[in-house]
C-alpha cells in the first residue's frame, strides 16, 4: 500500500470529526500565515502616522487571521486534490480529521470576524481590502484559475501580494505608491519561487489533474519563464531605491541578493533539456524564500533603528 493509500479516505463519506486544536491550526497553512503577518507587519510600519500599539496588534492579527481563513477555504475546496498529492495528503480533510462542511464553516467564521473587526475598530478601507484578499485568493484563485489555467500562480499571486497593502491601510487610512511596491514585489516572486516547486514536485500536479506550468508546457518551458519573471523581480525590488522611496541599505541589499537570485534563475534554466528537476531547482525554491524575508526584514529593521535612534540621543 502506497503512503497516498494509507492516508487518504473517501471524502464523500459521511464520519465524526476527529480534530483537535492542532488540526485547526494546520487549517490556517501556518506556514504561509507567516509570510503574511510579516510582509504585513513591514507594509504597517512603513505607513507614516503614529502607531498605537492596540491598533497595530489588532490590525495584524485581523490580518494574519483573514489569511488563515483563506487557508481553510482553499483546503475544503481542494481536499480532494489534496488527498491525491503527498506534499499535502497529510492535511486534516484527506486524513480525516476534521470534515469539508466543519472546514467550511470555520473559514467562513475566520473570514467575517476579521473583516468585521478590522473594520470596526480600525477602518473600513483596510476591512474591505482585506475582505477583496480573501475573495481573490478563494473565489479568483482556488474556484476559478487553479484547476483551469497554467497562469493560477501568475494571477492568484495578487492575494498574496495584498497583505502589505492592507497593513498599510489599516495604519494611516490612505494609500501611496510605497505599498503598491511592495505588492510588486511579492507579486513577481511568486511565480518563480512557485514553479520552482512545481517542477520538483511536478508528479504530484499531473496526478492531482492541476494545470501548473510545467505539467502544461513542460519542465523546459518552465524554466525560461522561471528566469523571465526573475529578472523582472529583481529589477522590481531595486527600482524603489533609485526612485527615492527606500533607502540606499535596502538598494544595496537588494542588489546582493537578486544576484542571488539571478544566479540560481539562471542555472535551473541551464539544465540539460529533458533534465528532470535537481538540486539547482530546490536551491532556488528555497533561496527564494530568503530573499523575499530579508528584502523585507531590511526595510522593517530600518524603521526600527529610526524609531530607537531618537531615543538614544
Amino acid at each position: 500500500m502506497s503512503v497516498l493509500d494509507h492516508h487518504t479516505i473517501d471524502l464523500s463519506a459521511p464520519r465524526i470529526s476527529e480534530a483537535g486544536v492542532a488540526d485547526y491550526i494546520a487549517l490556517l497553512k501556518p506556514r504561509v500565515m507567516s509570510l503574511v503577518v510579516f510582509t504585513a507587519m513591514v507594509g504597517y510600519f512603513l505607513a507614516p502616522g503614529d502607531h498605537h500599539p492596540v491598533l497595530a496588534i489588532t490590525s495584524i492579527l485581523c490580518i494574519a487571521v483573514g489569511g488563515g481563513a483563506s487557508g481553510a477555504l482553499n483546503m475544503w475546496y481542494e481536499a480532494d486534490i489534496d488527498a491525491l498529492m503527498s506534499r499535502t495528503a497529510n492535511r486534516p480533510i484527506p486524513r480525516g480529521r476534521i470534515t469539508r462542511p466543519e472546514a467550511l464553516t470555520f473559514g467562513l467564521v475566520l473570514a467575517f470576524f476579521s473583516v468585521m473587526t478590522l473594520g470596526i475598530l480600525v477602518n473600513w478601507l483596510a476591512g474591505a481590502l482585506l475582505a477583496f484578499t480573501i475573495f481573490f485568493y478563494v473565489v479568483i484563485y482556488t474556484i476559478a484559475l487553479k484547476r483551469w489555467t497554467a497562469q493560477n500562480i501568475v494571477i492568484g499571486g495578487a492575494a498574496g501580494a495584498l497583505p502589505p497593502v492592507v497593513a498599510w491601510a489599516a495604519a494611516s487610512g490612505t494609500l501611496s505608491m510605497e505599498p503598491v511596491l511592495l505588492f510588486l514585489i511579492i507579486f513577481f516572486w511568486t511565480p518563480p519561487h512557485f514553479w520552482a516547486l512545481a517542477l520538483f514536485r511536478n508528479d504530484d500536479y499531473t496526478r492531482a489533474g492541476v494545470p501548473m506550468l510545467p505539467v502544461v508546457a513542460g519542465p523546459d518551458a518552465t524554466r525560461l519563464q522561471i528566469l523571465l519573471y526573475t529578472v523582472v523581480l529583481v529589477a522590481t525590488a531595486v527600482a524603489p531605491w533609485p526612485l527615492g522611496y527606500f533607502s540606499a541599505i535596502y538598494g544595496t541589499a537588494s542588489l546582493i541578493l537578486g544576484a542571488g537570485m539571478m544566479y540560481l534563475a539562471v542555472e535551473v534554466y541551464r539544465l540539460r533539456e529533458g533534465t528532470p528537476a535537481n538540486r539547482a531547482t530546490r536551491k532556488l525554491f528555497a533561496f527564494s524564500i530568503v530573499y523575499l524575508f530579508a528584502l523585507f526584514a531590511i526595510l522593517l529593521l530600518e524603521v526600527v533603528v529610526k524609531a530607537i535612534l531618537p531615543l538614544v540621543w
